[in-house]
């Protein structure tokens, strides 16, 4: 059976672009790792936020839109984004988010403590300890590598059909269930970041696609070849996958599970170091060749951004 290794990359949409660099560069020290254009909607940002090289199981990603609607988080999307952070770093990222009030709480779930708290959008967030997976070596700001985000430690999904998520989970991506606490159902992958998925048995409101709410998880695939495997598989199951889809930095399928939620199965290469150089990641808008010719065009009608340092942190950014 095929077995994902885990979280891929989530995509999640908000209203301003600055604000979100400000936020998931400044405050939680991320590093942008791409900045392009929405390919379906080339007059919106397409913004990547990872780790040092923009691994696979780091990556958030937002198509920032101002006259979007807010959305609202329920039913038939991600829930809650989970970061990784090394162990002993709780007290630094509790210090750190005070200091730029963003209010948390703690909570436990299966034997681990979590900060959670929102972006400036609305979307839902948590740190939590652990001993696997790679250290992030992007330091930024005030985060250094010692207490940088790893990746994603997770995430839970709200479904609409809990039982039906549980059986993509099982019988289609290869994760096992490894629990159930109160109202969350665990499973978990073979990778070493992104492994944990909670689904939340307990009823919600239907969630409605906008600003401040997930519009996709994606799943880890080793290459295309094994991306071909996988689009036939959700075939053979009914799932009705997209066909490929070619993202520059990822070939991917789509498809709706039977529980509402988006899912994408994106590969492992060819990365984001395909089109600018791994020490220049983020600089630069970057345009897939078809859309080259209107980059004067695109560059007047996008907003500027730029990433900075903010200002409790005293340095300048670039």
């Amino acid at each position: 059976m095929q077995r994902t290794a885990g979280i891929h990359h989530i995509s999640a949409m908000v209203n301003d672009a600055q604000r979100n660099i400000d936020f998931y560069a400044g405050v939680l020290g991320l590093r942008l790792v791409k900045k392009t254009i929405n390919f379906d909607r080339p007059e919106v940002y397409h913004l990547y936020f990872g780790n040092e090289s923009g691994h696979p199981g780091t990556v958030i990603t937002f198509f920032p839109w101002a006259k979007q609607l807010k959305g609202r988080i329920g039913m038939g999307q991600v829930g809650v984004t989970s970061y990784s952070i090394p162990k002993g770093s709780v007290p630094f990222w509790e210090s750190r988010l005070g200091k730029f009030g963003v209010k948390f709480i703690s909570s436990t779930r299966f034997g681990e403590k979590y900060l959670k708290f929102n972006d400036p959008d609305g979307l839902q967030l948590e740190l939590t300890e652990r001993d696997e997976g790679p250290m992030n070596t992007w330091n930024f700001g005030g985060v250094q590598a010692e207490h940088a985000i790893k990746g994603f430690s997770g995430a839970i999904l709200i479904s609409a059909q809990p039982h039906k998520t549980t059986d993509v989970l099982e019988n289609t991506l290869g994760l096992e269930c490894i629990g159930q606490e109160d109202e969350f159902l665990r499973f978990k992958s073979e990778g070493h970041l992104g492994n944990t998925i909670d689904i939340q048995l307990n009823p919600s409101v239907r969630g409605l696609m906008g600003a401040g709410t997930i519009h996709h998880i994606a799943w880890r695939a080793k290459d295309e070849e094994e991306l071909l495997r996988w689009r036939l598989l959700l075939q053979d199951k009914g799932y009705n996958p997209t066909e490929i889809r070619d993202r520059n930095y990822f070939k991917a399928v789509y498809f709706h599970e039977e529980g509402g939620v988006l899912f994408e199965i994106a590969t492992d290469p060819p990365g984001f170091a395909v089109d600018e150089p791994a020490d220049e990641l983020g600089r630069k808008l970057m345009l897939p060749s078809w859309l080259e010719s209107k980059r004067e065009e695109l560059e007047e009608t996008l907003p500027p951004v730029n990433v900075r340092v903010l200002e409790g942190d005293n340095k300048k950014g670039f």
